[in-house]
């Protein structure tokens, strides 16, 4: 089981705990929500609690829980620019199916 991050990625959310100025990682989970069933849900980790699986890369810690790594296991996070817009990607194998507007899933 694991969690990938892209160098990319691993620059952004390294900036962003910097610009917070504490934190030990992101926290990267799954809620259910939409039409599909799922959707992604990031956060920034103040701490590691007892039962979290913590992957590191880069330097960064992304942490997610025992239940939720059943949902994303596998998952690649990508950080991209195009054109004005910005933002993560989820490139995650386990995925199935989408909704039209692209924010929720199913697996």
């Amino acid at each position: 089981m694991a969690i990938s991050l892209t160098e990319s990625a691993a620059k952004q959310i390294k900036k962003q705990l910097d610009k917070r100025g504490s934190g030990v990682g992101l926290k990267l989970g799954v809620k259910k929500s939409g039409c599909s069933g799922f959707a992604y849900t990031i956060d920034y980790a103040d701490e590691v609690h007892e039962g979290d699986r913590v992957f590191e890369k880069y330097g960064v810690k992304v942490i997610t829980t025992q239940d939720d790594l059943a949902v994303i296991d596998g998952i690649e996070l990508d950080y991209r620019r195009e054109g004005i817009n910005e933002a993560f990607k989820f490139n995650n194998p386990n995925v199935t199916g989408m909704c039209g507007c692209g924010e929720s899933f199913s697996v």
